[in-house]
């Protein structure tokens, strides 16, 4: 049994078996992205032993825990062999999946639960090896990386200009992308979580950015939505997003008409009284009698109307924020009379261009 850093815990890792033994609700608030929960304790379990804890004491408690953990054993090295055996192609009906595989096993500060879980695969002989100071020293790395200066690209554009797509199509030309709307599934507006099912807590978005962040290569540019600092309910690392408002940027310059094309195309298939709930939710914004036009021409199945009424809203606030961002530099594309590969052609130019005329960048502070 190996205790090894976060930084080999997570490269080791990669295409490996990660096993989280923290409890089913503490694995929910947030994980490392890949890992499998094999709990030591149930919810129930846990939270009966850190009451004994505090009222009688450690041997106490450890008893207890003891007693919990005592009936599962067996079962938690059967279920290491078939989570290990599933990841792996090279196991055969005959192999003995724990004596070729390696198990990366983790608790919330790599203390008793990792450890004591980490000895008995080892009795079993199942290799494995244990991140020092668990979950927490993961998200203390996560976090760090999240911060740090990232070389990024920073793509802008009014509402519906489409600025998704053309993420995934810069992706399929050799971009590297950051998808944060993904990342959060939510599109980033007050419609933005229709029909895209539930959102990870803040904490688990977070693991995701750093994991997406972590796979680019460092020494290339990479592309990122021009965001706020809340996707939904997700709220974006203050760092990341101070990094993308002082970032250069191409702003998407396509045509209203062509925008509700794309809004329609996105929209047009969603459940109704959803999109007016919605609506509704920007009242304050949208001003009052706007809305009512709006939820009415939504009633009427006139959804580029309503669409329409409330870009007026997001026009007028997205071009404010633009003008009071301390943005290196901005260049606008044009999209008329552009299909979508030559306006990817056309990105990948401007951002040649942004960095062969930048200057080195500052290190974004607290």
């Amino acid at each position: 049994m190996n205790r090894i850093s976060a930084e080999e815990f997570y490269r080791e890792s990669q295409g490996g078996t990660i096993i989280d033994v923290r409890s089913p609700k503490e694995f929910a608030a947030g994980h490392v992205p890949g890992a499998t929960n094999v709990p030591l304790f149930s919810d129930e379990e846990r939270a009966i032993i850190g009451t004994l804890y505090v009222n009688s004491g450690r041997n106490v408690a450890m008893e207890k825990g003891l007693e919990f953990v005592g009936p599962k054993m067996a079962g938690f090295v059967r279920t290491t062999n078939q989570i290990l055996a599933e990841g792996s192609s090279e196991v055969t009906d005959s192999s003995e999946p724990g004596s070729d595989f390696t198990a990366y096993v983790h608790c919330w500060r790599g203390g008793m639960r990792s450890q004591s879980f980490a000895w008995l695969l080892d009795m079993a002989g199942i290799k494995v090896r244990v991140l020092e100071g668990g979950y927490k020293a993961f998200r203390r790395m996560a976090q760090r990386q999240i911060g740090r200066r990232h070389r990024m690209v920073v793509l802008s554009g009014l509402t519906g200009a489409g600025k998704t797509n053309f993420l995934e199509l810069l992706r399929e030309a050799g971009e590297q992308i950051v998808d944060l709307e993904g990342l959060a599934n939510h599109r980033g507006s007050s419609f933005g979580a229709i029909g895209l099912g539930q959102q990870p807590t803040t904490e688990q978005f977070e693991n995701r950015l750093f994991a997406a962040v972590q796979a680019l290569d460092p020494k290339r540019r990479f592309w990122v939505e021009d965001e706020g600092s809340r996707l939904g309910r997700v709220v974006v690392p203050s760092r990341f997003v101070k990094q993308i408002r002082r970032s250069s940027a191409v702003f998407l310059d396509v045509a209203k008409e062509k925008r509700l094309d794309i809004l329609l195309e996105e929209y047009g298939d969603l459940d109704h009284e959803e999109l007016i709930d919605a609506t509704r939710g920007i009242q304050k914004r949208l001003g009052g009698q706007n809305m009512i036009d709006a939820i009415k021409a939504i009633e009427a199945g006139d959804l580029r109307t309503a669409a329409e009424i409330s870009l007026t809203y997001y026009d007028r606030s997205y071009l404010k924020g633009m003008s009071e961002l301390p943005r290196a530099s901005t260049l606008n594309l044009s999209t008329d009379g552009m299909c979508d590969a030559d306006v990817v052609a056309k990105l990948i130019d401007a951002a040649d261009e942004i960095e062969n005329a930048a200057e080195p960048a500052s290190v974004v502070s607290d």
